[in-house]
Parts: structure tokens; sequence; C-alpha cells
């Protein structure tokens, strides 16, 4: 199914399970449809199966919009015991969107659905909201722990079959060219028929020699987070010139801060330098990069001092702040403002969900899970850009319910295209007027005016607002703590919010050197 038929089913109000293989869309599909379920008047919940994938589209993790955090089961009279206000998010809501399903247990589902019901009074799938699953169930599965109720796929719950989402499975595919060599691996892997060949292709790839004008700006993909920290740490250190620093913002309470922060890639001191490679962890609004483009910084801008990157497509861009938001239904809870790079020397398999690298060192000696190989593999766009340290057997299995689940889904879609022919009229229009207005936004320059304009008002209290930390201030700043200055003081000293203040503080002296 192509993206513009899928979009125009869910803007029908039907509810969808939107599906396909890495780099087919899906995405760019479903943040489609948020905007416009948005802008016709409609209530739209944004949730994710984790924190990492519901900061991608501005939204909050599934269990916390529903209230049942980790629980396995309800307990009774939940719903009587629910907050005023998540009852209010629940029964206002008219459209639910769940990202990234393939991690969520099937059980799980089942508790939001009761608790929809149950708040709502309504007894059909989820009360009466619309719903829209994402995911693909190749990708990383569901997690199950010593101690807790074991799950499997949200298909196999109790709720999907009286659902029954039409299920819109993208086959276009964005990142690999069709009919390549890593297409064809990835595809095999999807259909359990990885062959002896498959497998000497990729191992061809191991201990190749990176071009020595590629292996100073190489992103390695590691499993473990111990690894990809050294590595990163230990690329800047290696660079010369004067290390530039800039603070990320906050709004909301701490709660809800630190819980939005644990899912926001960008770090909330993010340390940069001369020459230093760096990634996007955020779409671009205008469109100028991707979740995950790599570039490197060539300078600083002169009036702001935000880091200038050149893009591997050769686009030069002036990254500006953006702002990440935890949302529980319309009310935000809180928000993150920094600029959205990352050090992209090294990331972890998980993080890198949802990404789309031009090029990558790939280590899998150490895959732990089913579908961790095929999530870093088809992070990248060709077999010619991949360059493994290494490979065990788990990083080539996927899930064999996954490829069971696989064939069912195919032949449900191919039977929603032929149901829903009538709307593929409308689609191809609406993808024409959408070309249009890209080309109109990418011309004018809109966004990057509106965001001078906000940065003038901030500093017409807080000067040096998003500027980034030069070092003669800093060791000031350090000395006028230590001296016993207040915050207060601090903050006008030095031009900057009290938010901004005590995050270097803590940088330097620690989260309890500070007090709340």
């Amino acid at each position: 199914m192509k993206q513009s038929l899928a979009l125009e089913i869910m803007l029908s109000g039907k509810s969808v399970f939107l599906t396909g293989a890495a780099g087919s869309g899906k995405t760019w599909t479903l943040n489609r449809f948020i905007k416009l379920a948005k802008s016709s008047g409609k209530k739209v919940s944004i949730t994710a199966s984790t924190g990492i994938a519901a900061t991608h589209l501005n939204g909050t993790t599934i269990h916390s919009w529903s209230g049942i955090g980790i629980m396995d089961y309800l307990p009774s009279k939940f719903e009587q015991n629910l907050a005023k206000s998540r009852r209010e998010i629940i029964t206002n809501t008219d459209v639910l969107v769940i990202d990234e399903v393939s991690m969520l247990h099937d059980f799980r589902l089942d508790l939001v659905d009761e608790i929809c019901r149950l708040v709502r009074k309504k007894d059909v799938p989820f009360g009466g909201i619309q719903v829209i699953l994402c995911g693909d169930f190749f990708q990383l599965p569901p997690i199950n722990r010593a101690g807790s109720r074991f799950g499997s796929f949200v298909v196999k719950s109790n709720v999907w079959a009286e659902l029954d989402p039409i299920i819109c499975y993208l086959e276009e595919s964005y990142r690999q060219d069709e009919g390549s060599s890593l297409a064809e691996i990835l595809n095999a892997m999807r259909e359990n028929d990885v062959r002896r060949h498959h497998a000497e292709k990729l191992l061809d790839r191991v201990d190749v020699e990176i071009p020595a004008e590629e292996v100073e700006n190489m992103t390695e993909l590691h499993t473990v987070n111990i690894d990809v920290d050294r590595i990163n740490e230990q690329r800047l250190a290696e660079l010369g010139g004067d290390e530039i620093f800039y603070s990320q913002s906050t709004t909301g309470a701490k709660n809800y801060v630190e819980n939005l922060q644990r899912s926001v890639l960008a770090p909330p001191i993010l340390t940069l330098k001369k020459g230093a490679l760096v990634m996007t962890v955020k779409n671009s609004q205008n469109r100028l990069y991707a979740n995950g483009s790599i570039g490197q910084i060539i300078d600083f801008e002169a009036t702001t001092e935000y880091p200038i990157v050149e893009f591997r497509s050769g686009k030069i861009v002036t990254i500006t702040p953006e702002t990440w938001e935890l949302r529980d239904g319309d009310k935000k809870r809180a928000g993150i403002t920094q600029i959205p790079l990352r050090l992209a020397y090294a990331i972890t398999v998980h993080k890198s969900q949802g990404m789309t690298l031009d090029a990558a060192r790939i280590d899998l000696r150490k895959a732990f899970v089913e579908g961790m190989g095929y999530v870093a593999l088809s992070r990248v766009r060709s077999l010619e850009t991949m360059y493994l340290d290494g490979i065990n057997r788990t990083a080539l299995q996927v899930s064999a319910d996954a490829q069971n689940i696989d064939t069912y889904l195919r032949d449900l879609s191919r039977q929603a295209v032929a149901e829903y022919s009538y709307l593929e009229e409308k689609a191809e229009e609406r993808s024409k007027k959408d070309k249009q207005a890209t080309k109109k936004s990418e011309k004018s320059g809109e966004y990057k005016s509106s965001w001078a304009e906000k940065i003038e008002k901030m500093r017409e209290i807080y000067p040096n607002a998003y500027r980034p930390w030069k070092k003669p201030d800093d060791e000031d700043l350090k000395t006028s703590f230590l001296s016993g200055m207040p915050i207060d003081e601090m903050s006008k000293k030095f031009g900057r919010h009290k938010g901004s203040i005590e995050m270097r503080l803590k940088k330097h002296f620690g989260e309890d050197m500070i007090g709340d």
C-alpha cells in the first residue's frame, strides 16, 4: 500500500494498524495524519510503547496516558481511583495513536482497552476511540522479565480481533533501493530465508577497511551503552580547539521533566567542538534535515553561536534549538528546549530505531535479542556503506511469530487496497498539494524567521539566552557559586534563565550541590 492511500484511510475515521519494513515511511505518514487530524478539530492523544519513540512524535508513553504504569493487572475499582485529569483526557480523546507497538505486550493493550471502556462507559473497543497502531513486528519485541506477566505481540490481544483494524502495509522503500544487496538480505531475514550467499555478503563486510576520508566521521552502532559512551567521549577529546557548551531549558513540574528527559536523545549539556561528528535527533520542522542525519560541525554562527553543520548530503544548515514536549492529550506536562544534536561517533542499536544513516560501522558481536540485528542493519542505505566489526547468530534472527504474522498482515493489506480504491484519487490530489507546500516552505524560510523573533524577545530579559558558555564565564560561574552568590543574582549577572544556571552548576558540582 502507498503512504497516500494509508493516510486517507486513517483520515476517514477507521482504526488502522500502520506497518511496513524499516524505511517504508511509517513515522512520516503518522506525523502527517496527526497534523491533519488535529487541524480538523479532533482531540488526538499521541503515545508510544517507549519514551524514546514517544518523543519522536511529541507524545507520552501509553503506560502513562492510560494510567497503568508498569502494572500487569488492573486492581479492583481502578478507574474510580484515576485522577480527574486522567479521566478527562481519556474521555475527550477522539483519536489514540500508539507507536512502536512491536514492543507493547498483548495484555497491556487489553488493559488500555479495558480502561477506556470503563472511563468512557461504552462497551466497545477502546470506548469508541479511533485507534491508530503503528510498528513493525520484525523490530525489537516485547521484553519479558522474570517475575512479570508473560506477554506476546499485540495481535494476540483479546481486543485485536474485536477492533479489527484496517491493515495498511507500506511497501515502498525510502531507505534502501529496491533490488539492492542490502534490501535482499533484509527481505530474506523477514522471510526467514537467510541463505549462505546472504551470510557471505555480510561477512564480506567484516573488517573492511574504511576509506581514509570516512574513518574520522563514521557513526558506530553498538549493542550496549558502555561502549557508546566510551567512544564518544574519547573521540571528542581527540579534537583540538575549545569546547562549546549548550544547556537545555525546561518547563513543567520536576517529575514530568525527568520523565521526558529519559526519552530525549539530545543531552542536557551538549558539548561540541569545531570538527565534531554530530547527529540530528529530531526531524526538522521545515525538512532541512531528518532524525538521524549525520554531519560535521564546520563553524559556529557569529551572532548566536549556534552550530553550523555540513551534512553528508552537502547541505549546510545552522542548527537552532528545538523543543520536545511531554503531552497528555491536549495538556502539555513538560518541555525541553535544546540544540537537536548529539555526538555521532557511536550510538546504541536501541536508540537508533527510527533513524536513517548514510553509512555506519556496526558491531553485532554482542547482539542478545531477536530483531536487534535487523534494526541495526536496516538503519543503513546500502551494503557498500556498512562496515561490520563482527556479527553473531542472534543478530540474524527475527521472531518466528513475526514471520507468521507478516503473511497474514500482507494479505489483509492487499484486501484493504482493493476495498478502499475509491480513495486513491483523493490521495493523489493531497499528495500533490503536500509537495507544492513543501517547496514553498523551503523557499520562504518562515521557520527560521519565527525562531529568530522568539530568541530576540527572550533576550530582552536574558541577554545570553541560548548562547553557549565560554570558558571565562564558566570559571566565573563556579567562583560565584563557591562564594555563596544566590541563583537569582547569578541569573542577572550572566544574563541567563535560572534553570540554565542551575543546569550548568549541576554539571560542574553534581546533582546534590543544588537544592530544590
